[in-house]
């Protein structure tokens, strides 16, 4: 079942991003993502109970009362023109617990974006993963920028 998170869910939700995180590192051949940061729980739950916010959405995977996936979003205006976009926080789906239930998420944060006046809808992905590629574009989802990060 997909549903809305409650504040109630925050332990459940900070274990997903936890495993989001360590998922996240090894996605990629070489182990990185280009992109790594240390996992902090108190930050977790911040960004968590942030995204219960108005304009703000927060799903879960619920597998016979388990939280198994987590999908963040927040919707807002574009900055370049007055149109809505919805944009994708974080997702995660315990690898047990995926299949039809991406879709369903997916199904889910569409119908929120529609709701909050949203035009477009955005999705990221960690790295060159064809499996997720395929299954954004199989959506009509389709690539708009290409975002460069360098530490300093």
């Amino acid at each position: 079942m997909i549903r809305e998170a409650t504040a109630t869910d925050c332990g459940a939700v900070i274990r997903l991003l936890r495993d989001s995180r360590i998922g996240a590192q090894f996605d990629q051949p070489d182990g990185l993502t280009g992109f790594t940061f240390p996992f902090d729980p108190a930050y977790a739950g911040r960004l968590f109970l942030a995204h219960l916010a108005l304009r703000r959405l927060a799903l879960i995977h619920d597998v016979e009362g388990d939280a198994q996936g987590i999908l963040l979003a927040a919707a807002f205006e574009h900055p370049f023109g007055p149109v809505w976009l919805a944009k994708e926080t974080v997702w995660w789906i315990d690898p047990a617990h995926r299949g039809s239930a991406a879709v369903r998420m997916l199904d889910a944060y569409e119908a929120w974006a529609l709701e909050q006046g949203c035009k477009f809808v955005g999705m990221a992905g960690m790295g060159e993963d064809p499996v997720v590629r395929k299954l954004y574009e199989r959506r009509g989802y389709r690539a708009a920028e290409l975002h460069f990060l360098k530490a300093v």
